[in-house]
């Protein structure tokens, strides 16, 4: 016979930790890589037409750097790609890793067994 004053409920599994959100440097990184090799084109060139180092746009592809809004306003012009563009890729990449993170939550289960 279970004494309930010590009865704690049904043991809950613990939860796998849930991987934070990439942040947003990482993503808007990844969009501009991509569009940039879409377009054939090298760091150095688009590195060039904007005025800044090769290294500084591939750390910001890598998503190591926040850039400022200004700098990626002259990256997506170099690309002839429109910010909003830039912004709706990356709140779609976002939406879908977000969907694909998500785990159920256990129920807990109360279990009658009989003696």
């Amino acid at each position: 016979m279970i004494d309930i004053r010590s009865w704690r409920g049904p043991r809950q599994q613990p939860r796998p930790p849930v991987a934070p959100s990439p942040l947003l440097r990482v993503i808007y990184g990844e969009v501009l890589r991509d569009e940039r090799r879409d377009q054939d084109r090298t760091l150095a060139e688009v590195s060039r037409q904007v005025g800044m180092s090769k290294q500084y746009l591939s750390e910001i592809e890598r998503g190591r750097k926040e850039p400022s809004s200004e700098i990626l306003h002259s990256v997506c012009e170099a690309l002839e790609l429109p910010v909003e563009q830039l912004l709706t890729r990356g709140a779609r990449r976002l939406s879908a890793f977000r969907r694909l993170d998500r785990r159920p939550a256990s129920e807990p289960r109360i279990e009658l067994r009989a003696a």
